[in-house]
């Protein structure tokens, strides 16, 4: 009889632990700290993708219709993913819109896009895996891809369902003309001769990268 009594309490006891235990894990999970993290920059206009501790800090000035952009991504885009994951690089996506033209907003819709996914959620190397998608499916002179291909887009580079589906209701993530006003700001003041996209920047050495040097993102990894 005893022997009953002494399983009937230890199995309470188990009961109360685990209930216990419930209550602790209750609610939002929080970010797994192994994943490099993914935020907006400090003036608003900027998606940073990689941890600050990172040794290399860049910034990528873009456009959403240009082709040299998506010929950077095509080239490079594996190479900055890897580096971000493995945290030695931290990138500053800053989107321009110039070639929106006649109520084309194909560009703004992009970069409003990169705004939602990095609301919350998603991961550094995702978000790159993200603007590899975007740049590989451009329209230039389009209407560019619906916020439900977008959304398509950032499933395939990793992304959860949740921020799909922010990103296919396509709301207003960021103010695109302020946003466009602020990075060209920046971009003329790195090179007011050949104020272009794409420009990559480095914000450790503070001058401009030759991207047309096959090596250039090897050469400032070793750096």
């Amino acid at each position: 009889m005893g022997d009953t009594r002494r399983v009937a309490a230890l199995m309470v006891a188990m009961l109360l632990v685990f209930a216990g235990c419930t209550k602790q894990v209750s609610g939002t999970a929080a970010p797994d700290p192994a994943q490099p993290p993914l935020a907006i920059s400090e003036d608003g206009s900027g998606v940073v993708a990689g941890w600050d501790s990172a040794p290399a800090h860049i910034e990528i000035f873009t456009e959403p219709q240009c082709n040299h952009c998506a010929d950077l991504q095509a080239d490079f885009g594996d190479q900055l993913a890897y580096y971000i994951r493995i945290g030695q690089l931290q990138v500053t996506y800053r989107p321009l819109t110039f070639l929106d033209k006649d109520g084309n907003d194909h560009s703004a819709r992009v970069a409003n896009a990169l705004f939602l996914a990095a609301e919350d959620g998603a991961t550094g190397d995702q978000f790159q895996r993200f603007v590899e998608e975007l740049w590989a499916n451009q329209d230039p002179g389009g209407p560019g891809p619906s916020d439900d291909e977008m959304a398509e887009m950032a499933k395939a580079a990793g992304m959860s369902d949740d921020v799909a589906e922010r990103i296919a209701g396509g709301a207003p993530a960021v103010d695109v003309a302020e946003m466009d006003s602020t990075n060209f700001g920046y971009l003329f003041d790195i090179d007011p001769l050949r104020t272009g996209t794409p420009t990559v920047y480095d914000l450790e050495s503070d001058k401009k990268l030759d991207i047309y040097d096959d090596d250039w993102l090897a050469k400032l990894m070793q750096s």
